[in-house]
């Protein structure tokens, strides 16, 4: 194998589908599709075996340092000889030790404006303090998804190599396309026309988006929402009643399609329309690490039947059913394929408008789901949560992330000011606790 071979990472069919959305992001003015993990710890955490940790992941996959090239109409990950900075240490002071001081660090970082060529595909900032400190992996998402990002921290927190050693086997690759690899030509067609005719129903109505268009985007800003164990197990209670064992992520869906609602859309519209993706990974893999690995399904219903929430739940269950019986969310693999051979802007015209113009998404989901982090200590600090940070296109403004951490919920509220007023996230996000606690007001 040549030397170019060697360091040349092509990008998989999800990796270019965030990359489209890093291409729309920046074209507003903002950082791009920068995600973040935010981990919450107890006490201090020793920084020299952290950053230890964190130099042997690089030294195994140097795809962390790569940077991001253009090769005609494609684009892949090229290994460099002088990486752009990828580790830091913020010390907090006594004085400063607090949410205010970790609030306005993490909005920096989070919207910090660099050319994509010369921005890092992943950074690590602890920010360390006397009685708590965080740690933030902040990554672009051509690089990863926020599961590969959870690999990563559960990589920092084994102690022994051989343990490490298990993470992104060889003989893995990219998972998108083990799956295309099952299906002959025809049949890739067939699922591509089934799922243009899929996007083409939710077209029938304009979608309700939760931000202002006519405000131009300057800043993301987040708020998370924390449920104690009580609260999370009554929530979990209500979801299994309404949508049953694994139909959570709908009914968080339909909670905010709720509260929307109540809080005041502030705009046209006829029907909430949704994305948000499900993991390809198996329960538990560790590999691979690196690379996207999802594909997308859609949530979609009326304002008329929002307003019933009995009738929202039973339709949002009935929609679902009917896709993953037709196949609908494997059906999106093979138009991402296509989908990738698209210049940027021709993809990202065909992914965020419907063929009106209007927009597609009232607002951005992801269901993280359950960490299975519990437990566990990073240098030598015991993680007491986490939360999410995601930049998101503007329209809608919003993002919503969901994650479960030792049996309790944590909703992150990510929303580009000033498209998506502040204070009325605040109404949301009491609307939205009510919502999952079936307790509207």
């Amino acid at each position: 194998m040549n030397e170019e071979a060697a360091t040349r990472h092509p990008l998989n069919p999800s990796d270019y589908f965030t990359l489209v959305m890093d291409e729309e992001i920046r074209g507003e003015g903002m950082p791009g599709s920068l995600g973040g993990c935010a981990i919450e710890l107890n006490g201090a955490v020793d920084a020299d075996a952290l950053q230890a940790r964190v130099d042997e992941l690089v030294r195994r996959f140097p795809i962390a340092t790569a940077c991001l090239m253009r090769e005609g109409r494609h684009f892949s990950w090229r290994e460099t000889r002088h990486p752009a900075q990828y580790w830091y240490h913020h010390r907090c002071l006594e004085t400063d030790d607090g949410p205010a001081f970790r609030e306005n660090l993490l909005n920096t970082i989070i919207n910090r404006c660099e050319p994509r060529e010369h921005t890092a595909p992943i950074e690590f900032h602890l920010l360390s303090g006397p009685r708590t400190s965080l740690f933030l992996i902040r990554w672009i998402h051509p690089l990863c998804d926020a599961r590969g990002a959870e690999l990563i921290l559960k990589f920092f927190c084994c102690e022994e190599p051989s343990e490490r050693e298990r993470f992104d086997r060889p003989e893995t690759g990219a998972l998108v396309f083990a799956y295309l690899r099952r299906w002959s030509w025809w049949q890739k067609i067939a699922m591509f026309i089934k799922a243009k005719r899929y996007i083409d129903s939710l077209d029938r109505w304009k979608s309700i988006v939760a931000g202002d268009p006519q405000n131009h985007p300057q800043a993301l800003r987040y708020r998370v929402c924390r449920f104690d164990r009580e609260q999370s197990a009554a929530i979990a209670r209500q979801a299994r009643k309404q949508v049953g064992m694994t139909g959570t992520s709908l009914y968080y869906i339909g909670c905010l399609m709720r509260a929307i609602e109540q809080a005041g859309a502030g705009g046209e519209g006829e029907a909430y329309c949704v994305p948000f993706a499900f993991n390809l990974r198996r329960q538990n893999a560790l590999a691979p690490l690196f690379g996207n690995h999802v594909s997308v399904l859609f949530a979609q219903a009326h304002r008329d039947v929002v307003a019933d929430r009995g009738k929202l739940f039973q339709h949002l269950k009935m929609q679902s059913s009917q896709a993953i019986r037709r196949g609908i969310d494997y059906a999106f693999l093979p138009m991402m394929r296509a989908g990738s051979w698209l210049s940027l802007a021709r993809y990202g015209e065909k992914l965020r408008r419907s063929p009106k113009g209007c927009e597609r998404s009232s607002f951005w989901f992801s269901d993280v789901g359950r960490s299975d982090l519990a437990g566990l200590q990073l240098a030598g600090a015991p993680i007491r949560g986490l939360f999410h940070l995601c930049q998101v296109t503007s329209p809608p403004g919003l993002a919503v992330l969901v994650c479960q951490y030792d049996g309790r919920l944590t909703l992150s509220y990510n929303y580009i000011v000033p498209v998506v007023n502040e204070a009325w996230v605040e109404v949301l996000e009491r609307r939205m606790a009510a919502e999952l606690l079936g307790e509207p007001l």
